[in-house]
Formats: C-alpha cells, sequence, structure tokens
C-alpha cells in the first residue's frame, strides 16, 4: 500500500506517526515529502547513500534573435517574463516550467536552461529505505521537488509517506496516488479547525482516510465528537505522556523503547489494509 500521513495544521506529531509507523512493518520505504523542513531523517539516523540535484526548467532568451516583441510576456499567466523597448527579463522565482514561452516566441529566441532548486537525499536504516528532498533556501516552489521524491516510489515495498502540514499545493501533490491517507490531529480547536479543512480535500480528492489522535488527554472532545457525526475512524489514540514527549525531544521513535507501541502501530497498518479494501 501507499500510505500518506499527513495534517492539517504543522505541530500535531505527524512525522512521529509516519516513522513510527514506518519502524514497525516490514520491506517499507519512507517518502519524506515535507521539502521545507525535512526530518525524518533526525529519528532514523540513517546512513546517506547518495544524493542528486532537483532541477526545474526556466527560459533563456537569446537577445541577438530577440526582437522584444512581448508575446512571451502576455502569454505567461505567472508573470515570469518582462519585455522592456530593450531587454527581456526573466524571474526564475515565478516560472513554472510550462514551455508555453518558447513555443509562442516568432523569432525562436528562447530556449531552456537549468534551475536547481533543491536535491533529493538517499539514505538506508537498518531494513528500511528513505528518499528525502530538500528545497534550496530562498526557492519558493516545493512541488517539483516532491514530484521528483515520489518518483523514486518503489511500489514492490509498503511505502509511507510524510505529507507537509496544510492543505495546499505540496499537501495535494503529495496524497495523489495514495491508497489511503492518515490524519494526525490532536484534540485542540485548532486541531479540530485545520482537520475540518483537509477532510473536506480528501473528500473532494476521492482519497479514503481515518483519523490518529495524538495528545490524547488535553483540550476536548470535539474532535471525537466530529468524527462521530462525519463518519471518520479514529484509527489509534497516542497519550499525552512525559516518556514519549522525553524520547522525541531526544530523537528517539519511542515505539522503539516502548515495545506495546510497535504492535499498536502493526495493529494500525492492518486496520488501514481493511479499510482500503471496503
Amino acid at each position: 500500500m501507499i500510505v500518506t500521513v499527513a495534517s492539517g495544521k504543522g505541530g500535531t506529531g505527524k512525522t512521529s506517526v509516519a516513522v513510527n509507523l514506518a519502524l514497525s512493518i516490514e520491506n517499507v520505504q519512507l517518502l519524506d515529502c515535507d521539502v521545507e523542513e525535512p526530518n525524518a531523517h533526525l529519528f532514523l539516523h540513517p546512513e546517506l547513500l547518495k544524493t542528486e540535484p532537483v532541477y526545474t526548467f526556466i527560459p533563456f532568451v537569446n537577445q541577438e534573435l530577440c526582437d522584444h516583441c512581448g508575446v512571451c510576456s502576455k502569454f505567461c499567466q505567472y508573470h515570469a517574463l518582462f519585455t522592456s523597448p530593450n531587454n527581456v527579463l526573466v524571474f526564475p522565482e515565478l516560472c513554472h516550467s510550462c514551455g508555453g514561452c518558447m513555443i509562442v516566441c516568432p523569432k525562436k529566441a528562447i530556449t531552456e536552461t537549468k534551475n536547481r532548486i533543491g536535491k533529493l537525499n538517499f539514505c538506508a536504516a537498518e531494513d528500511l529505505t528513505l528518499v528525502y528532498g530538500e528545497l534550496e533556501i530562498g526557492k519558493p516552489m516545493s512541488v517539483p521537488i516532491i514530484k521528483a521524491v515520489k518518483k523514486q516510489m518503489d511500489k514492490s515495498k509498503n511505502v509511507i509517506i510524510d505529507s507537509p502540514p496544510g492543505t495546499s499545493c505540496p499537501f495535494i501533490e503529495t496524497v495523489r496516488g495514495s491508497d489511503f491517507c492518515v490524519l494526525v490531529t490532536e484534540p485542540t480547536p485548532f486541531g479540530l479547525h485545520d482537520l475540518k479543512i483537509t477532510v473536506q480535500v480528501l473528500r473532494k480528492m476521492i482519497v479514503p482516510f481515518g483519523v490518529v489522535v495524538n495528545r490524547a488527554g488535553v483540550g476536548d472532545n470535539k474532535v471525537y465528537e466530529y468524527c462521530q457525526q462525519e463518519n471518520i475512524p479514529i484509527l489509534l489514540e497516542i497519550p499525552y505522556q512525559r516518556k514519549i514527549a522525553e524520547l522525541y525531544s531526544r530523537g528517539i521513535p519511542f515505539s522503539q523503547e516502548m515495545p506495546e507501541w510497535t504492535e499498536k502501530f502493526q495493529t494500525l497498518y492492518s486496520d488501514i489494509g481493511k479499510l482500503v479494501k471496503k
């Protein structure tokens, strides 16, 4: 299966759930698509096998061929090109690499050039393989790196994907194609607010999902009431417990120090499989 672990808001414990789930089952590949701040490797301490750069393609204007007609600038919906009487300016951070400017240029003055936006890291931690992307500082678009990470997916393995928080384009690109999405939330007003938004998005995407409640025991019961009203399965509760928090702060997956949680995460994965088959 391809299981994505996501959350409507940051700080709910999404990565902790993804890592502990990956460590509790066999034949696993973990993809960290939270490329703006990847941190699964901080818990796994893996061996780095290799890195690969990630590029997008941006326009390169041959000023000798260009007659500054402005057709390319008018075509670009993202305003990545600006034409003046004497020059054409390219703004790489706005370019979506569609290639349309090359097609519409009447003088064929535009070609593509590489623009490095980040890198992929390929790692191994015992029997688990990890691939995570890193967006370079100052680069605004994470979706191309998320796509690059997902291209490394090994469908012969059980794939666990750590999603970026929120419900914008990076989340949608990460969840696309998943068999199931685990939504990690917390029993607080903020947790409930963002959970509702994420549920709306997943229902439009027609991706099955269930909820893991982290820090259970704090806040109120409104998350539970909402899930009951919306017929959303609560797959697991992780209590608000000092030992779990201490292990997390030391970068140790709590299932490794608390063996009973390995069984609970195995049961979680089994329950997900039953929901996918329905």
